[in-house]
């Protein structure tokens, strides 16, 4: 109990750290009106939108003001779209979690086994292959490997479309940008853990007792060697939203990462805040989940919480 507790103090610091880094960068970048209203605009328009959106009051009276409003779950007003900033989240969050899940899944379903392949076949020919596309996966840049989808099987071949995600079949191209990148870094670590767990002595013994390969590497070796895999999976998935940003950009997808790229370029404060805010509290809860994960699937952990 106590050390959940510790974890999620941690988090909420964490929260407020991002929360008061974002509002104080935001506000040193430039003034937000001057973007909405345009250079042409007379000083009582920009008097009465900064007046309307509370930019007229000192910098720290807004960000206690600010503080409050999250705590009642008010993020403030789009500046550009003149509703309130969970809304439009809202309604492009299940694009994103609609392409993130998709690719987060063909990338670990594929990573974590060709992990296990290239574990079963070290130093051989079909070891090699799987790095190879691991580290090319992995150090591939999305945006590259997105163009380079779109004009193979978009222009070229004219086989897929190429933005949006209206159907299952505008999700391909997108999800096998973004998989690629999970698939590569899914399998590197599944192959560290496999390769220190094969050499252990309890599957040894399995195998001197014939237990079928199969056997042991699914029921001996796999479930050993995920704990540590856990770790970098629930990093992954509590990276999302942040990491779909430039593909969304890229395949035109309406999700929270083309909609925050959209708030920088117009200084959408409210909107930007709310985002990154978001973005922030996904990570800081996945690590929470890792740590409960953990406690549930390692017998080590439980006894150390049993003792305290």
């Amino acid at each position: 109990m106590r050390r959940i507790l510790t974890k999620l103090g941690r988090g909420v610091l964490t929260v407020w750290l991002i929360v008061t880094f974002t509002f104080v960068a935001l506000n040193l970048s430039g003034d937000s009106i001057d973007a909405l209203v345009g250079d042409q605009a007379s000083p009582e328009v920009i008097a009465h939108y900064r007046e309307k959106f509370g930019l007229d009051r000192p910098l720290w009276q807004q960000y206690l003001s600010y503080l409050a409003g999250i705590a009642q779950g008010d993020f403030g007003l789009s500046l550009s779209d003149q509703r309130p900033a969970v809304e439009l989240i809202a309604g492009a969050l299940p694009h994103t979690l609609r392409l993130g899940l998709t690719a987060f899944v063909v990338g670990l379903l594929l990573g974590v086994s060709l992990g296990i392949v290239a574990a079963l076949n070290r130093n051989k020919a079909v070891d090699r292959l799987v790095m190879s596309f691991a580290v090319l996966g992995f150090s591939l840049p999305n945006f590259f490997l997105g163009i380079l989808l779109i004009l193979l099987f978009a222009l070229h071949w004219r086989l897929l479309p190429s933005s949006g995600d209206a159907t299952a079949w505008h999700l391909i191209l997108p999800a096998v940008t973004l998989g690629t990148h999970f698939a590569g870094t899914f399998a590197r670590f599944t192959r560290s853990t496999m390769l220190d767990v094969l050499n252990k002595q309890y599957v040894v013994a399995a195998r001197a007792k014939g237990v079928p390969r199969p056997r042991r590497v699914l029921w001996h070796a796999l479930p050993n060697a995920s704990i540590p895999l856990i770790t970098i999976v629930g990093l992954k998935l509590g990276d999302l939203v942040a990491g779909s940003i430039i593909v969304e950009t890229v395949f035109a997808v309406p999700g929270v990462g083309r909609l925050l790229v959209n708030a920088v370029t117009s200084r959408d404060f409210a909107l930007v805040q709310a985002i990154l805010i978001m973005v922030s509290i996904t990570m800081v809860g996945a690590n929470l989940a890792v740590d409960a994960v953990y406690v549930l699937i390692d017998p080590r952990m439980r006894a150390r919480a049993a003792e305290r």
